[in-house]
Parts: C-alpha cells; sequence; structure tokens
C-alpha cells in the first residue's frame, strides 16, 4: 500500500471547510433578507381607500360600494320625518372624502320611515306620569335632530275637580287617533278640590326630625321662624304652631311654625335654616332635601308633596355637608353647609 499525503489531506480539508463557512454564512443573509422582507410586508399596513359618499343612497348600493372600497358598515336604525326616506342612508361617519384603511367600519345611520303610531289614552293618569312616557318616547325615536312625536302643549289648563290633584281629565286628540308626524297634545288637568279640608297635625313639642316627618305625612304648606328658648321652653323643640294642631281647614293653608334654637351643640354640628324660594305650583309636588356628608354618605332630611313658595327646613348637619333639593327625583339646588362667621376660628380672616 502507498503512503498518504498527509499535506494533501490537509489542504483539501482546508478547502472544502472554507467553502462550507462561505456558504453557511451566504445561507444565513439569505434568510435574514427574506425575515426583513417579510417583516416591512407585515408592518406596512392595510392599503388605504378613500371613504366614498353613501348619504341618501339606498342601502343596498351603499353596501355594494362600500364593499368594492373594502369597507364594512355598522348600521343604526332611525325614525325619519318622510315615508320616501325609508332604507336611504341618512348619515354616515367617517365622511365622505376620508381617507381610512382598509377593512375600517364606516357608521351608516339608516331610515325606517314614519314612526305611525296612535294617541293613547292619558286620561285618569298622573301629568308627571305622562311627562316620563313621552320623554320615553322621545329616546326612542333616536338621536338626530328630529322633533318630538308627541309634545305636551304648554302651558296646561288646571281645573278644580274630585280627581287628585295632577290626574289628566280631558286630552286632545282624543285617544286612538293616528298620528304620522309630530302632535301637540292638550290636557286639561286636575287641580284638586277647591274646598278641601284636612285636619293639621300636632307639631308642638316636637323635635326637629320628628316635626319634619309629620309635616311630610300630612303634606300641609308650612313655613318655619326661629327663636332663642324662652324660660320653660325646650331648645330645639318646636314651641308654637298657628293654626292649631288637630284644627280643621282648608289644605291650602299655611300652617306658622315656631322652633326654639337648640343649644349645646358639639363642635362638629351647625343648626341653620335652608331657605328657598320655589315658583308656586297649581298642585302640590314631591320635593326631598338630602344632606351628602363629608364622608360622601347620603342622608334624607325631608320629603313631602310640597304647593311651592318659600320653602323652609330648620337642619343640624356638620360644616361641609351639602344640602341638595330635589322635585320630582331632579335636583334643582344645593348648596354647602358652613360655620357662622363668629364661631371661624381667627386664623381663617
Amino acid at each position: 500500500m502507498g503512503m498518504i499525503d498527509l499535506d494533501a489531506v490537509e489542504s483539501y480539508v482546508a478547502n472544502n471547510l472554507r467553502l462550507f463557512i462561505s456558504m453557511a454564512a451566504g445561507l444565513l443573509v439569505i434568510v435574514g433578507l427574506v425575515a426583513v422582507s417579510v417583516f416591512f410586508i407585515n408592518v406596512r399596513g392595510a392599503e388605504r381607500t378613500m371613504v366614498p359618499d353613501v348619504q341618501g343612497r339606498d342601502l343596498t348600493a351603499a353596501l355594494l360600494e362600500l364593499q368594492v372600497k373594502e369597507l364594512y358598515p355598522r348600521i343604526n336604525l332611525r325614525y325619519s320625518q318622510s315615508s320616501a326616506d325609508k332604507g336611504l342612508v341618512l348619515e354616515q361617519n367617517p365622511l365622505p372624502g376620508t381617507i381610512v384603511k382598509a377593512g375600517r367600519r364606516i357608521q351608516l345611520v339608516v331610515s325606517q320611515g314614519v314612526m305611525v303610531n296612535t294617541i293613547e289614552n292619558y286620561m285618569g293618569r298622573n301629568i308627571d306620569e305622562v311627562r316620563m312616557d313621552l320623554q320615553s318616547l322621545l329616546t326612542a325615536q333616536g338621536t338626530g335632530n328630529a322633533p318630538p312625536l308627541v309634545t305636551i302643549k304648554e302651558p296646561l289648563m288646571y281645573v278644580f275637580s274630585t280627581e287628585p290633584a295632577g290626574t289628566v281629565l280631558q286630552q286632545s286628540p282624543e285617544p286612538g287617533t293616528t298620528i304620522s308626524g309630530p302632535a301637540l297634545l292638550e290636557l286639561v288637568v286636575s287641580q284638586g278640590s277647591e274646598n278641601t279640608r284636612v285636619t293639621l297635625p300636632s307639631l308642638v313639642g316636637l323635635g326637629i326630625e320628628d316635626a319634619l316627618e309629620q309635616i311630610g305625612r300630612s303634606g300641609i304648606d308650612f313655613v318655619f321662624s326661629l327663636r332663642p328658648p324662652q324660660s320653660g321652653e325646650t331648645p330645639g323643640t318646636v314651641v308654637d304652631q298657628n293654626p292649631p294642631g288637630a284644627a280643621l281647614a282648608p289644605s291650602s293653608t299655611r300652617v306658622t311654625i315656631v322652633l326654639a334654637e337648640p343649644d349645646k351643640l358639639s363642635e362638629n354640628q351647625v343648626f341653620g335654616l335652608f331657605v328657598y324660594d320655589m315658583a308656586k305650583n297649581p298642585y302640590p309636588l314631591l320635593i326631598s332635601l338630602e344632606s351628602i356628608l363629608p364622608g360622601g354618605a347620603r342622608e334624607r332630611l325631608f320629603m313631602a308633596q310640597y304647593p311651592g313658595g318659600r320653602l323652609t327646613v330648620p337642619y343640624i348637619q356638620p360644616p361641609g355637608a351639602i344640602l341638595v333639593l330635589s322635585m320630582l327625583n331632579r335636583e334643582i339646588y344645593r348648596e354647602t353647609v358652613s360655620l357662622p362667621v363668629e364661631t371661624l376660628p381667627l386664623d381663617r380672616f
């Protein structure tokens, strides 16, 4: 056997190793270029397109036009004021001409046509309930600029009646009348009996909370006045009322109530008289006075059916409490309880 040429073998291995390394390096470069290309293709984003004008178009035609642009609809239905609008696109968002990415959702408001309905029977119902029903009907119409379908004619006509105050006695148009557009509803409402008489509650000797509770239950008209306690009077209690308790008086009688001011309040309590001038109502409406305490808790101070005019409610609350007056569960006024000027610390000035 011949001898192996080791120098030749080493030269062959060296040459092929350099070739292998060169090929591996080239392969890595190619893979890197492919990866970078794929990355930039993916991050480049979808093709951009212009939003077409589909307002006033039939819904089917609008959908086809959006499909050509690779755009997708999100449809909201709404009643309109003309039966000819049914099935037409009333509004769109984004607006025509806007440049967006393909695949974008386009908001379309489409007409359901005119809401054909009939006037309900509101007679025998409380006027406040009728107002809430009509407000719900307005909400159901949508959020466009269309006028409400049914509107109550103001001012209302009030008459004395044996029906409870606030009861709808007559209406025009009559129940069952078909309407296909905005209608004006004329109502005649009970003001209560002209000669209704009530037995006045006896308030003398009651503390603030008990007196307010009795007033709220009886529904009387009232006004508070304050004075320092006199000899033999208990601070913080009712010491006089006019007309007196147990008297039979017309329901419209305003009872004057005298409260002896409380004493020995703690440092975190303030005694005061909440005063607010309200419009006079044709009949009593539900009001409430609440306190929002500094910690956020709420407590009710007073609730009653009140005819309006000057409202006066005594209270004992911590400084910083917020007194909130509401009518028919809707806030109409608020104020913050503060320390009397003569009791404020000197460093406040």
